[in-house]
């Protein structure tokens, strides 16, 4: 894997006129003329499938480029960069990913030779696929990383992917940090699109985990893009990352879950590499029931094609990002700002809040059985529990970090609020994002009730976090480092440019 300085592209040629314009023919890098060798190869027409998804998304990927990404958009894919990195940081010191990195040193081992950063270590190095595995693993560890629409988490196992492959490319080959942005565009394009081709995936998912799904693609995708892959190549890197996707939902709550979104991150790198090493997939992995659709009942490829044909803006231009404030699932955003808004009254009614005082608490939410857990004894559980949320902020007036340790998890107080709660699902409070409520309301021992209801909290698409509050949750994530080291990630992060390597980014994630 080592040798990775010399790639062929290929242009396809049809009726005389080149599908990407001369200027792009250098590949994404700057001075790529010095590192590819650029073949312009005659295709006939009859030779490719007919144009149908697969063949769409793969010469999307190939062509994407920065006058492809709005500056809504531009925007907003930063805002998630920055996020992701303070995520990962704060979730490279849990007890969670400290035991990934020690199956990371036992099946592989940390040499010298190594080159591809393991964030929060103080520089322990890896091979690029385990730093991908274990750094996409840390951004999922609690539950703290960005949530989008269909369902998924997008940045995770993609901006890992992206670090692992700049971190051991020739200095000569190093891309850019707007390269990097490109690159992680099109992976979160390519989810985006992918959820769109099913109906189901609005909803809060039941049998299969997106990220895991989802994810790997969008990691194959920007790690094509930043290869300077032709449309063949990542048609096949799709195909190849398709058999490495799926996990079940059954394991939502423990600590496996991080390890979705790391292995989505490791196998997407994989299986771009895997491409340019000649390794093929089917043509039209994307279009058969027996290919990516068997992940979704209702699959329907034609009616993605007909969606991305008509707008020239990526989906994240029209369809923004939850960044989250708490580290817990994001249906429990709800929850906390629900039960925020009663204890208000609670305390303002009874000059403080007591559970002495307290006989009922019922909470109205979704009906969806992985995050209705009445009494968690992990943290894991704890990030999926409607009741245990609820109840913390009840009793605390916050939800942080240390919220979900495991001396809190247990207090006594605590257990003698979630004995009283009752969680009701009616009918007509669907199980998605995009349209759920949670209603949370305390009845006393003087059978007065105080309630409170949220449509949407703060952090969500459409209330989305300030960014004052994004780079706060930034420092507040990453205040092991040094202030300068901060302030400097943040500038990096801010302009993304053509000037700056991806390796600047990386050295400080130490």
């Amino acid at each position: 894997m080592q040798n990775m300085t010399t790639f062929t592209r290929s242009v396809k040629v049809v009726s005389g006129k080149l599908l990407r314009k001369q200027s792009e023919l250098s590949g994404p890098f700057p001075d790529a003329g010095r590192r590819y060798s650029r073949q312009v190869v005659q295709t006939r027409e009859a030779s490719l499938p007919a144009m149908n998804l697969t063949t769409w998304l793969a010469d999307h990927i190939s062509d994407f480029s920065i006058a492809n990404i709005s500056t809504v958009a531009q925007r907003r894919s930063k805002r998630m960069i920055l996020d992701i990195i303070g995520v990962g940081m704060i979730g490279s010191k849990t007890e969670i990913a400290d035991s990934y990195r020690q199956f990371g040193s036992t099946v592989e081992g940390f040499h010298s030779n190594h080159k591809a950063s393991i964030w929060g270590t103080g520089g322990l190095k890896a091979s690029m696929a385990m730093a991908a595995y274990l750094n996409g693993a840390s951004c999922h560890a609690m539950d703290f990383d960005d949530t989008w629409h269909p369902a998924t988490h997008p940045s995770g196992p993609v901006l890992p992917a992206l670090m692992a492959l700049s971190d051991v490319l020739p200095r000569s080959q190093q891309p850019s940090l707007e390269e990097v942005l490109v690159a992680f565009n099109i992976g979160i394009q390519v989810q985006g699109a992918l959820l769109n081709c099913s109906t189901q995936a609005r909803n809060i998912p039941h049998r299969l985990h997106p990220p895991a799904i989802v994810g790997v693609m969008g990691s194959a995708a920007a790690c094509s893009r930043l290869l300077g892959h032709d449309p063949q190549k990542c048609r096949h890197a799709l195909a190849i990352a398709a058999s490495f996707a799926g996990a079940p939902m059954a394991n939502a709550g423990t600590t496996t879950k991080p390890l979705h979104a790391g292995k989505s991150a490791r196998f997407g790198l994989e299986a771009a590499i895997l491409a340019d090493k000649g390794i093929k997939g089917n043509d039209n992995i994307l279009d058969m029931p027996s290919g990516f659709g068997a992940f979704y009942e209702d699959y329907n490829p034609k009616r993605l094609l007909d969606i991305l044909t008509e707008t020239d803006d990526v989906i994240l231009h029209h369809q923004d990002i939850a960044l989250k404030r708490f580290p817990c699932h994001l249906g429990m955003h709800w929850a906390i700002d629900a039960a925020m808004g009663t204890r208000e009254q609670l305390v303002r009614d009874r000059g403080g809040l007591s559970v002495d005082y307290i006989k009922d608490i019922y909470i109205i939410a979704p009906g969806s059985k992985y995050i209705n857990r009445p009494i968690p004894t992990t943290e894991h559980e704890a990030r999926h529990s409607f009741q245990f949320t609820t109840c913390s902020a009840l009793l605390d007036g916050e939800v942080t970090p240390e919220t979900f340790h495991v001396n809190n998890i247990g207090r006594q107080p605590l257990l003698n609020l979630l004995q009283l709660v009752r969680v009701i699902t009616p009918d007509n409070n669907a199980p998605s994002f995009d349209d759920m409520y949670v209603t949370v309301g305390v009845t006393t021992n003087d059978n007065a009730t105080f309630e409170s209801t949220c449509t949407e909290p703060y952090g969500h698409w459409r209330k989305p976090l300030s960014d004052n509050d994004v780079i706060k949750k930034f420092r507040n994530n990453t205040r092991f480092l040094s202030i300068e080291s901060q302030n400097r990630l943040v500038s990096l992060v801010s302009k993304m440019s053509k000037n700056q390597a991806a390796t600047e980014i990386s050295q400080l994630l130490h």
